[in-house]
């Protein structure tokens, strides 16, 4: 990460032989080492740190930091970046403005769309970045191997080699299936991922006693599906790091955070994550600065939920020579604020270099350029006509599946109904906020449709759908009526991915998102204003989720409880079976 030159320049810098290209004199420095806040200067050589204690160093350029406090730049320990909706060349605005310069991804949705290729088509412009991208492998594409149609895999060889790449910093999230079944594939990429010192992520959603017990042997270092606090202390207990999880639809902060402070539990092994945020609510409520605040609301000390954002973060993904603090030889990301009470960014620094001024990103983007093909992976084979979307059965009426929401988590509950069968077909019941749910195989390869029923909606009229349907990303559409699912399947293709509503025949929003269906490289303000547009018009049919298209995008997942939907059919999570629409 650092050349032997490099590195020397350091040494002279702090020697007092070579000058500092830059010195932020006036500030306090939050030492998260110590867990102390001290008067200092920050002195810079090559976009990295010094010392923050810099006064009597000479420098070729000085900036006055006001008396502000100077700590560390923010790092999210696990997203998807392609739930952002935006390319990695325009999160910088979103992201720096909020104080975090450090994403650990792991890219899984690219990969089940076109996998190795998309997985490195993706990253092609990581080293302009106004924000450091690291990699946590993804483990498991597909995630349901014989239950899910995906447009591409990454094998043993593939994360073998990925693992080797200097970005690369742990294994992806591993579900506790591949571990309680003891595959030998994912527990040998497991080991690989070990052999180079790095670590394994963990996905241990539901899993308690002996199964945990198992999972934790299975080498997996933290979870960031924890719901609550009993959960969280039960990973720590193990020897496991809790990644506090704070996204569009997975709200666990408060839960566990409140547990912390009552019972005064050692923060050292929990950090933040967001894993799937929209951009729109990163705009108005934060990123991982929101998670710091409201945790300090809630009765963390400043400096514990500032250890939270950075040095407990880096020391876990043993990154902590590169990021996370600012001590010598560290890259020189720096938050400069008026307020621990409260933290909001006035100025930011990315490798010694001023991004955000005024909380403003000031850096240059770099331009996306992606491959031609990667506009072209939704390819319809079925779903197209209403016809396709029946669920057929005899009678009068069938005792059903129902997946029923869970409010602001990734979970959901199996429930059972009685619907009517309307022309030798299942009917859903808008009116009691039962809706059909399909999974459309969009990879051109078998035309599959998988066919169930969900609560949570409360949408009375018309369809919604998503190109982004976890982990398989195949189309998933929820709707009163076949025919306007129908069209939503059709405007996708057309879209070559993206997100629609329709209503009554007609298309009422839609927002396209064509790299792989799962990204645009339009300007950041455009997707928020398209989302936020697309929302207001579900919630004007009714709709009454607070982010209706990443709840959607969540229900195919195969590894999340109870239920999932994938273009096969309905699954039993902990079984991890497919099993029959219907109630036998």
């Amino acid at each position: 990460m650092i050349s032997l030159s490099e590195r020397k320049d350091l040494i002279r810098a702090a020697l007092g032989q070579a000058p500092l290209d830059l010195r932020i004199d006036g500030v306090q420095v939050v030492n998260v080492f110590s867990g102390t806040i001290e008067p200092g200067s920050i002195g810079i050589k090559g976009g990295r740190i010094v010392t923050p204690y810099a006064a009597d160093y000479d420098a070729n350029v000085v900036v006055d930091g006001q008396g502000r406090f100077a700590l560390p730049g923010f790092i999210d320990t696990h997203v998807h970046l392609d739930s952002t909706l935006v390319v990695p060349e325009f999160l910088s605005q979103l992201l720096l403005p909020r104080g975090t310069t450090v994403m650990l991804s792991d890219p899984m949705e690219i990969a089940n769309v076109a996998g190795l290729p998309g997985f490195k088509a993706l990253f092609h412009s990581i080293e302009k970045l106004d924000y450091h991208i690291f990699l946590e492998v993804s483990s498991r594409v597909p995630t349901a191997p014989g239950l899910e149609t995906t447009g591409g895999e990454l094998d043993l060889a593939d994360v073998s080699e990925i693992l080797t790449w200097p970005q690369a910093v742990s294994l992806g999230e591993l579900d506790p299936s591949k571990v309680l079944e003891m595959r030998d594939e994912y527990l040998l990429k497991v080991e690989a991922a070990l052999r180079l010192g790095k670590i394994c992520n963990g996905h241990a959603v539901g899993r308690v006693g002996k199964e945990l017990v198992a999972y934790a042997c299975g080498g997996l270092a933290d979870d960031h599906e924890c719901v609550d606090y009993e959960e969280a202390v039960s990973r720590l207990q193990l020897g496991m790091a809790v990644l506090v999880r704070e996204g569009s639809t997975e709200r666990n902060l408060d839960p566990i955070l409140k547990g912390v402070v009552e019972n005064g539990t050692y923060s050292h092994h929990l950090m933040f994550c967001t894993d799937d945020k929209h951009p729109d609510e990163i705009l108005e409520e934060g990123h991982i600065d929101f998670m710091v605040n409201r945790s300090i609301e809630l009765g963390l000390t400043p400096m514990q939920a500032i250890q939270m954002a950075t040095i407990n973060a880096a020391q876990h993904f043993r990154i902590e020579h590169l990021v996370g603090s600012l001590s010598p030889g560290r890259w020189a990301d720096i938050l400069l604020v008026d307020d621990l009470q409260h933290i909001s960014p006035n100025q930011v620094f990315f490798k010694g270099k001023i991004v955000v001024e005024d909380g403003k990103y000031i850096g240059t983007l770099p331009k996306p350029e992606y491959p031609d093909w990667l506009y072209k992976t939704v390819t319809l084979k079925s779903g197209n006509n209403g016809s396709d979307f029946r669920l057929e059965a005899a009678g009068d009426q069938a005792e059903v599946w129902v997946i029923d929401l869970f409010p602001d988590q990734i979970i959901n509950t199996r429930t059972y109904d009685k619907l009517r069968v309307i022309d030798g077909a299942v009917a859903p019941d808008p009116e009691r906020d039962i809706l059909k749910l399909a999974v459309v195989e969009r990879h051109g390869k078998n035309g599959n449709i998988g066919v169930s029923f969900v609560k949570g909606f409360g949408l009375k009229n018309g369809a919604l759908a998503s190109s982004i349907a976890h982990d398989h990303h195949n189309i998933i559409v929820a709707g009163t009526n076949d025919d306007d699912m129908a069209l939503c399947a059709k405007t996708i293709e057309e879209m070559q991915g993206g997100f629609v509503l329709v209503s009554d025949g007609k298309v009422l929003g839609k927002l396209a998102l064509p790299i792989a269906g799962l990204l645009t490289e339009e300007p950041v303000a455009d997707v928020i204003a398209g989302l936020e547009d697309i929302n207001q018009a579900y919630h004007d049919l009714g709709g009454s989720l607070p982010a209706p298209f990443m709840t959607i995008s969540f229900i195919g997942l195969p590894t999340v409880p109870d239920l999932g939907l994938t273009d096969m059919g309905l699954i039993d999570v902990f079984s991890h079976q497919l099993i029959s629409s219907f109630v036998e």
